[in-house]
């Protein structure tokens, strides 16, 4: 038994590992725009290469993606030092409520002291 079939069976398993712990590693970010970006580029990566079938070429491209979640590891846990302020995109309410409409006031003042 060659190593290529040995590994057939679990290399698709593998690239699946691989993929739902990319999309996972992406969420960790502080930052939206980063957490997009991470999450769009591992879809659109994969979707680029799902008509591989080389066994060499999708070992490599998960040596690849391996190598890419080591780096985005880093990142989230660089990105993890810097809070941020939630964006209007991300949804949720930042603030405390007050007034008897609801409306939100900021907790701090954005502007220049």
């Amino acid at each position: 038994m060659s190593i290529v079939s040995a590994l057939k069976g679990d290399l698709p398993q593998q690239v699946r590992s691989l993929y739902r712990q990319l999309l996972r590693q992406s969420k960790q970010f502080q930052a939206y725009n980063f957490r997009e970006y991470a999450k769009r580029r591992t879809k659109d990566a994969f979707r680029a290469h799902m008509i591989a079938q080389d066994p060499r070429e999708i070992q490599g491209l998960v040596q690849k993606g391996l190598k890419e979640l080591q780096m985005m590891k880093r990142q989230t846990v660089i990105s993890q030092f810097y809070q941020i302020d939630r964006l209007v995109v991300e949804g949720g309410m930042s603030g405390k409520q007050s007034g008897q409409s609801g409306d939100i006031a900021r907790q701090k003042d954005t502007g220049w002291d």
